[in-house]
């Protein structure tokens, strides 16, 4: 191992050690990185052939998940890890989301990077490591990649922001966000908080980049000591005569016209159309040969979209102008409704522009719960938020698959939003699941799900504190101005420098996710950004408040039926019953479904009928009741012997009532009673033994 070379670091109370030339020595670039216990490996690869006709740098970012990185086995019947979980893939697009940008825009060969887990410390999750290891698989790789960058998680504990806080620290904390940057700007942000407010995150966001430029000079230093040389990679440009005549057939205004078309589909529709008018009549008049036309006419549509693109940040910037009429701070028009769909649990359609969520909630049973076993945590959830994204909702047409990394992600989103205001499980002990539909889409989909979501939960009766909304901002910096952008639509979030994403209450922000495609936003910027979403927030919430001001005092009649009681864990045994038989009478008898807690003594009876859900907890508590002299049961008996009877109390409770207990000799009782008969006792004495004695009940 002539070119190993290994470089460590203290940082944030661990050690940050990277290893170079050891193993994957075939990989383009590989990193393998251990900070604190966490170790991941990084590789880069990179294909030799250019893929033609895509107009996207094709990179995929996959990240492993190993169980025996935790010391753990899969659970399942095939003991191996099988497709990534929605966690790996959430880990998978931190990593991406500040990388991508800085690959040139113009590469077209595959790339492909691995992040594996190797080794798992609860302190130090893997995936911020993933970053770092990327970054530096990357810059070790023969991969056209400018630039290193660095990833953190941030905490807000006791008023102090906490850089890599611990687990234990986290379940105190405000504040959990992943934030990536360069030693310039902070490129990529994601996390959750407990209603902070907008200078807290603020803050955080500088402590963030402080510690990032930290990390990144680490790795300078690193890079410093490793020569590689870079695959050369030309940049395609359209024929020069080719460029000229583009140039003098857009009629700037006739674009203008176009690009401030309202409808989302309608100026799509026109920009193409004069796109390809000005493209055809280019090719009419040069003569390209056959095989070099495509190409030409792939780049030439390229510079047509970039033309438009600094068109319309120019409107923009010097006219305060959106391409649907807007002005920058602008929200478009809104439109809730609650209680749509008549047998749902509680449903809303939340509907901005032409971006449009139909949100439904669905109440479960605690033993509904969906299990989490990933190789950092393992459990139950009860707040669940699925995204879904059908083709039509953008008028296209493609094949139903399920759920992509983009529908995984904005539904993590949305529930981050919303679980900062879910019940707790001792007040409201229903499993939530909320979909959100999107019926149409034009940006902002996850910040509609978020607004769908909080309607519908009220709509459904589940005892939130408050309404949560969402709003997506953009940022257009051209010729030294930076405006802010209030509600993007999709073509200012694709021809945009930044799309940041923000949810809250009225008393502060819930959950927070940016990107972003330039350097340099600053304190101020980020300030003033903020303080723009939140009054773009406030507005969206008194919209809210007046479609439903609270929950429903009561759930729908076809959401199940749920109570809790609480028992002497001791007693837990007494309800089972040998081989559960007496849980499976009680469940069979009274149509109910039962969880129970033996660590806790806590029952759960879940049932469509209320009656029968009364019943059974009545059963059950009697079931569970401390026998004392003196109780009167109206008691089966269920044995006949010359000295007395034998009463069952209760399933599993007998008492022996003594023939001189009933006043009658056993001639006499036993031609008087017969198996299977009522009697009512009272409990007369219980030895040390248990053993219950019984008289006749007057």
């Amino acid at each position: 191992m002539k070119d190993f070379k290994e470089w460590s670091k203290e940082l944030f109370g661990r050690k940050l050690t990277v290893q170079y030339g050891k193993v994957a020595k075939q990989s383009s670039g590989s990193a393998w990185v251990q900070f604190g216990d966490s170790v991941v490996l990084a590789t880069a690869n990179i294909s030799d052939r250019v893929i033609e006709g895509v107009d996207f740098v094709p990179l995929t970012v996959e990240y492993q998940e190993k169980f025996y990185a935790a010391g753990k086995i899969p659970g399942g019947f095939i003991k191996r890890e099988g497709k990534p979980s929605e966690s790996a893939i959430l880990s998978a697009r931190l990593i991406d989301r500040p990388i991508r940008p800085l690959f040139p825009k113009y590469l077209r060969n595959d790339v492909q990077l691995i992040v594996t887990v190797l080794s798992v410390d609860s302190d130090t999750p893997p995936d911020v490591t993933g970053i770092i290891a990327s970054s530096l698989a990357l810059n070790f790789s023969k991969i056209p990649f400018t630039g290193i960058v660095a990833g953190v998680r941030v905490g807000y504990v006791d008023g102090k922001f906490i850089v890599f806080p611990t687990e234990e620290q986290l379940k105190n904390s405000r504040l959990d966000i992943v934030v990536a940057g360069s030693k310039d700007a902070i490129t990529m942000v994601e996390g959750e908080a407990k209603e902070i407010l907008e200078e807290e995150m603020v803050q955080a966001l500088l402590v963030a980049h402080d510690a990032i430029k930290e990390i990144i000079s680490f790795e300078e230093e690193i890079l410093k000591d490793i020569s590689v040389k870079k695959m050369e990679i030309e940049e395609p440009k359209p024929k020069e005569e080719l460029i000229q005549k583009l140039e003098s057939l857009i009629l700037e205004q006739e674009l203008k016209e176009r690009l401030l078309t309202k409808e989302k589909l309608e100026r799509s529709a026109r920009l193409k159309e004069y796109k390809e008018e000005v493209i055809s009549k280019i090719f009419e008049e040069f003569d390209v040969d056959e095989e070099e036309k495509a190409t030409q006419e792939m780049l030439l549509k390229e510079y047509f979209d970039e033309k438009a693109k600094s068109l319309m940040r120019k409107i923009i910037v010097t006219e305060g102008l959106r391409a649907d009429g807007r002005k920058p701070e602008d929200i478009r028009p809104i439109i809730c409704e609650v209680g749509i769909l008549p047998r749902t649990h509680g449903s809303a359609l939340f509907t901005r522009g032409e971006t449009q969520s139909l949100g439904i909630v669905t109440l479960g049973a605690p033993m509904e719960e969906q299990i989490v076993d990933t190789i950092m945590e393992e459990g139950t959830k009860r707040f669940i938020l699925h995204y879904n994204f059908p083709p039509f909702s953008v008028g296209e047409v493609k094949p139903l698959r399920g759920p992509g990394r983009r529908e995984i992600g904005h539904g993590h989103l949305a529930e981050r939003a919303l679980k900062a205001v879910a019940p707790a499980e001792d007040d409201f002990p229903y499993v939530i699941r909320v979909v959100s539909e999107i019926l149409e889409s034009n940006g902002s989909s996850s910040m509609a799900t978020v607004c769908s979501g909080s309607l519908a939960l009220m709509d459904a009766g589940v005892p939130i504190k408050t309404h949560v909304a969402g709003v997506a901002m953009g940022l257009i910096v051209e010729d030294g101005k930076a405006i802010v952008l209030t509600d993007i639509q999709g073509l200012e979030d694709h021809w945009g420098d930044m799309d940041f994403k923000v949810t809250g209450t009225k008393d502060g922000i819930t959950a927070f996710q940016m990107d972003c495609k330039i350097a340099g936003v600053g304190e101020e910027l980020l300030k003033k950004a903020l303080e723009q979403a939140r009054i773009a927030r406030m507005k969206i919430l008194d919209i809210m408040f007046k479609t439903i001001e609270k929950p429903r005092e009561s759930l729908s009649p076809y959401a199940p039926l749920i109570a809790n009681i609480e028992v002497d864990p001791i007693k837990v045994g007494e309800i089972i019953g040998p081989g559960g038989k007496v849980i499976k009478s009680i469940v069979k008898e009274f149509g109910v479904e039962i969880s129970i807690d033996d660590t806790t003594g806590k029952v759960s009876i879940y049932g469509k009928d209320q009656k029968k859900v009364n019943d059974a907890i009545e059963y059950i508590k009697t079931l569970t009741r401390e026998i004392e002299v003196g109780d009167v049961f109206e008691g089966k008996i269920t044995r006949i012997e010359p000295y007395g009877l034998f009463v069952e109390l209760m399933p599993g409770k007998i008492g022996l009532a003594h023939s001189s207990k009933l006043g009658s000799d056993s001639k006499e009782f036993r031609k008087k009673y017969k198996i299977g008969d009522q009697i009512k006792v009272v409990v007369v004495n219980i030895d040390n033994s248990g053993r219950i004695q019984l008289g006749k009940a007057e």
